[in-house]
């Protein structure tokens, strides 16, 4: 859960704090490209779109979560949704060193994509996998795994943590954590046995 629906509760939550702080970066960002400051109705704009654009990248990872969990399995599928994690964490945390308020649109899209593809195949992968006694806890998880992901952001969100304005490109690549914490020990999981036996027709993998 930390590494599957965690993530998409943790992006939702921490956009919030820095919206002050990426404004201002865009306006100045905008300032020395072009030599004028931009229209408030730009700078709206232009962080209606940062926060809007997560949704984008989530319907493409939801889109795509059914054919990644069938083509490779649901553990191989969560694996390949922290490409996406990285790459936008990365984007985002560089984005001031690069002066491109671009670099955070592109990365919260990525986001979307990994938060997409966690949340559904998280739920279709422990539910595979959950003995038929523990199947209604495990499911349970990925909604605490959401409200978990949101309490963190908006602890990492607080000024005493990550809420400052020279930490905000921090506070939004701190999605690459879990990323690294599921590259790290999901391979040592085993794969869904419903897979290995319908899709892959391995029954004594399955069994």
């Amino acid at each position: 859960g930390i590494t599957g629906a965690f993530q998409y509760g943790l992006q939702v939550s921490i956009i919030n704090s820095p919206a002050e702080y990426i404004k201002t970066f865009i306006c100045e960002t905008w300032l020395k490209r072009f030599g004028s400051p931009p229209s408030a109705e730009m700078i709206t704009l232009m962080w209606s779109f940062i926060v809007s654009i997560y949704s984008i990248g989530g319907l493409l990872g939801s889109s795509s979560a059914g054919y990644l969990s069938v083509r490779f399995g649901r553990k191989q599928a969560m694996l390949f949704s922290n490409i996406p994690a990285l790459l936008g964490a990365a984007l985002m945390g560089l984005s001031r060193l690069c002066g491109s308020f671009e670099m955070i649109i592109a990365g919260r899209l990525f986001s979307g994509v990994c938060g997409g593809l966690a949340l559904n195949i998280h739920i279709m992968y422990a539910g595979e996998c959950a003995p038929r006694k523990l199947r209604g806890l495990i499911a349970i998880t990925a909604s605490t795994s959401i409200a978990a992901g949101k309490f963190i952001g908006f602890v990492l969100g607080l000024r005493e943590v990550l809420g400052v304005e020279a930490l905000w490109p921090i506070l939004l690549a701190a999605n690459a954590l879990p990323a690294l914490v599921q590259l790290l020990t999901l391979p040592f999981f085993p794969d869904s046995p419903r897979y290995l036996l319908i899709d892959k027709k391995d029954k004594e993998g399955c069994i």
